[in-house]
C-alpha cells in the first residue's frame, strides 16, 4: 500500500498499518466467543493489504478458570501464574481462529523496561518489522509473568499506543465494551456521546468512570483517552469503538469516537516520544524520597571463607 496519512474514519481501510487493541473483558469468560468475529475483521483488513498488529489483553483473565479461581487474583505470584497459563491458551485460541484464513500469528511479550531500553526497543521493532514483511500477524501483550508492579505499563491501552509509535502505524483502534467516549459514564443521566476529539482538546468537561463491570481488566475510559492522546502526539489518529463493531470500524464506518492526530506544529517525533515515555509506575519509582542528599547506607555483608579441606565434604 502507498503510505498516506489517515485523517478520518473513512480512510481506515486505506491504512498501510493498523494497530488494534482489545481488552480482557471482550475476549475472555462469557465473551470468549468474540475472538472469532474479531479475527474475521482482522483477517479482512489483512486481506486488503494492510499490516495488522493486535495488542491483546486477557492472559490473566483467561488463566483464572484453569487455576480454578473464582476471581482475579490480588497477589503478584498468582497473577503471574495465571498469566503463564492464560497466555498459552489465548494464543492457541487466536491461532485456531486465524487458521480459517491461513494467517499465522506471532506472539510478542513486552515489559515497560523493554520500551525504555533503546536496545530492547530496537530489537522488538526489528522483529515486528520482519514479521510484518513476512505477512505474519503479531499479537502483542504485556509480559505479565515477569512484570511486577514497579515495571508495568499500567494498562494495555498505553502499551497499544507505544506499539503504534514503535511500528509507525497509520491508525490505532482501541476496542472497548462501550461504543464511544461520553461526557460522563454512559449509564448516568445526561451522558452525551463525543464524536470527535481535537488534538488540543483537554476534555476538561468529561467525567471518567472506573474499570468495566467484568472486573478482569485494568483500564477504563481514562486510560483509553490517555493512550489516544499519546498516539496523537506522534501523529497517529485513534478510533475508540466497541468490540462487537470492530468489523465496521475497520471498514471505515462512522462510529465511535475519533481522536485527531497532532498537526505539524504540535507533532512530537516518535523516537523522542518513546525515549521519554517511561511507565507511570517507573516514574513513581524514580521519584522515591531520598534520605538527605544520599541514599541510606547499605548493611555490610560479612564474607565467610570455607577452609579448602572442607569444600569437598
Amino acid at each position: 500500500m502507498t503510505p498516506r496519512p489517515v485523517t478520518n474514519r473513512a480512510e481506515i481501510p486505506l491504512a498501510r498499518r493498523i494497530v488494534v487493541k482489545v481488552g480482557s473483558s471482550s475476549i475472555s469468560g462469557a465473551n470468549v466467543g468474540q475472538i472469532g468475529p474479531l479475527v474475521d475483521a482482522l483477517a479482512a483488513a489483512h486481506g486488503r493489504g494492510s499490516d495488522v498488529i493486535l495488542v491483546s489483553s486477557g492472559a490473566i483473565a483467561t488463566g483464572i478458570p484453569f487455576l480454578k479461581l473464582d476471581a482475579r487474583p490480588t497477589d503478584l505470584a498468582t497473577q503471574q501464574a495465571a498469566a503463564a497459563v492464560g497466555q498459552n491458551v489465548l494464543i492457541f485460541r487466536y491461532q485456531e481462529s486465524l487458521d480459517r484464513y491461513a494467517i499465522v500469528a506471532a506472539q510478542i511479550l513486552l515489559t515497560a523496561g523493554d520500551m525504555e531500553n533503546p536496545t530492547h526497543r530496537s530489537n522488538a521493532q526489528r522483529a515486528m518489522e520482519r514479521l510484518l514483511g513476512l505477512r505474519i500477524l503479531p499479537i502483542v501483550n504485556e509480559n505479565d509473568t515477569v512484570a511486577t508492579q514497579e515495571i508495568r505499563f499500567g494498562d494495555n491501552d498505553r502499551l497499544a499506543a507505544l506499539v503504534s509509535v514503535l511500528v509507525d502505524a497509520d491508525v490505532l483502534v482501541l476496542l472497548s465494551d462501550i461504543d464511544a467516549l461520553y461526557s460522563r459514564p454512559p449509564l448516568e443521566p445526561g451522558a452525551v456521546k463525543i464524536d470527535t476529539v481535537a488534538f488540543d482538546d483537554d476534555l476538561s468537561g468529561v467525567t471518567f468512570g472506573d474499570v468495566g463491570a467484568a472486573g478482569v481488566g485494568t483500564g477504563g475510559a481514562g486510560t483509553k483517552v490517555a493512550a489516544a492522546k499519546l498516539a496523537a502526539a506522534a501523529g497517529i489518529p485513534t478510533l475508540l469503538a466497541s468490540t462487537d463493531r470492530v468489523a465496521d470500524a475497520l471498514a471505515g464506518q462512522d462510529l465511535g469516537t475519533w481522536f485527531e492526530a497532532a498537526g505539524s506544529l504540535h507533532f512530537t517525533s516518535r523516537p523522542a516520544l518513546l525515549s521519554h515515555c517511561p511507565s507511570p509506575t517507573s516514574l513513581k519509582r524514580r521519584a522515591r524520597p531520598r534520605f538527605g542528599s544520599q541514599r541510606p547506607p547499605r548493611p555490610r555483608r560479612t564474607l565467610r571463607l570455607v577452609p579448602s579441606r572442607l569444600r569437598s565434604r
